[in-house]
């Protein structure tokens, strides 16, 4: 029996695109349950969560206590956001270095009835559900965790997914092809511009097309790693032509960035040059192969630096580009095998409701 779908809730990520991604799971959870979803997100994530499916509203706030560069607090903009706001239970989902109580704060103010989080810090009336974390879960786990505690199980496998992807062959041509996205939101998760172009010539030299991804503020970067070997694509996507590019894309090689989760999320197999800043056990790519490269042991690791404290940047720098063509043509062989089982399924899925609409149609024949 299906559970009726009743109520409006409200979920809240109020960092990066690729956080928001991570959160897409939970919120298929919320949708199966809730008759309208709200997602709460910062101006970085809005372009994700308008990706994601069982999001019926996006509210875009841009918090002072998250984000790169938050903004000073502002009483007429809470006022404002605590107005807009109208749900019955909520789930506030954080890092696990972040305190979700003045996002629940927020939501109080608001009217907002029931209020679930992780939380180690003592909560007072601002949670009706404190929840805490299994010491080790990936983003998309512990939120999955959250939303199962505060009513939401899970209703599928937990994979994150988007929305259908635009066609994107007038950018990309025809499969198959590699993607660099050479870019990073903060330096010190960024392979060096000159290490991502000898990449390129490497898997150009082994015979793939390389296409390389960028923002429109990264278009001398993207030019640079290009060089005459690759196809620059930089500066010409959004969030949703970008997905369609990694879509049909072998294997995408990139850094702990957003377009590795944008990727996963299609379920394209990820080269993750992860700069241990952040722990890869609870941020890596999740549910599609993945190869991850770099030292997850270096100096910086667990320091949330953005920008390198080690000289040289050891902990990707380190990779070389024929370590990245290996870990390619590894990934791309698993999505090729993957690729083949969903053709067949797909075929005989085809071949099924033909039978069957030739049985009925025989029996209609029969029947006259």
């Amino acid at each position: 029996m299906t559970t009726p779908r009743t109520g409006r809730a409200l979920v809240a990520r109020l960092d990066s695109f690729g956080d928001v991604l991570l959160a897409g799971p939970a919120v298929r959870a919320v949708a199966a349950r809730a008759a309208h979803v709200t997602f709460l997100c910062g101006p970085r994530g809005e372009p994700a969560a308008r990706l994601l499916p069982g999001v019926d509203e996006v509210l875009v706030w841009d918090a002072p206590w998250a984000g790169f560069d938050a903004p000073d607090v502002d009483r007429a903009d809470l006022d404002r956001l605590v107005g807009r706001i109208e749900a019955d239970t909520a789930l506030v989902l954080t890092s696990f270095h972040q305190s979700p109580l003045p996002t629940a704060l927020v939501l109080r103010l608001a009217g907002v009835a029931r209020i679930a989080a992780d939380s180690e810090d003592y909560p007072g009336t601002l949670l009706d559900v404190r929840h805490h974390r299994a010491p080790h879960a990936h983003e998309v786990e512990a939120a999955l965790d959250l939303a199962a505690a505060a009513g939401f199980p899970a209703v599928d496998d937990g994979r994150p997914r988007i929305r259908p992807v635009p066609d994107t062959r007038d950018l990309t041509g025809s499969s198959p092809y590699v993607v660099l996205h050479p870019g990073a939101s903060v330096p010190a998760r960024a392979w060096s511009p000159d290490r991502c172009a000898q990449a390129v010539r490497e898997l150009a030299a082994a015979g793939h097309r390389v296409l390389v991804t960028g923002g429109p503020g990264e278009r001398e970067l993207t030019a640079h790693v290009a060089g005459e070997r690759g196809l620059d694509l930089g500066g010409r996507t959004d969030a949703a032509r970008l997905a369609g590019v990694l879509a049909g894309a072998s294997a995408l090689v990139t850094g702990n960035t957003g377009p590795a989760h944008l990727a996963a999320a299609v379920g394209t197999p990820v080269v993750s040059l992860f700069a241990p800043v952040v722990p890869a056990e609870r941020w890596r790519p999740y549910g599609v192969p993945c190869v991850l490269l770099g030292d997850q042991h270096a100096p910086c690791a667990d320091s949330r630096a953005r920008t390198c404290p080690v000289p040289g940047h050891p902990c990707l720098d380190s990779v070389t580009a024929h370590e990245v063509l290996r870990a390619v043509e590894k990934v791309a062989v698993k999505k090729e095998a993957v690729d083949k089982a969903d053709k067949e399924t797909d075929d005989k899925a085809d071949k099924e409701a033909d039978d069957k609409a030739d049985k009925e149609a025989d029996e209609k024949v029969r029947a006259l």
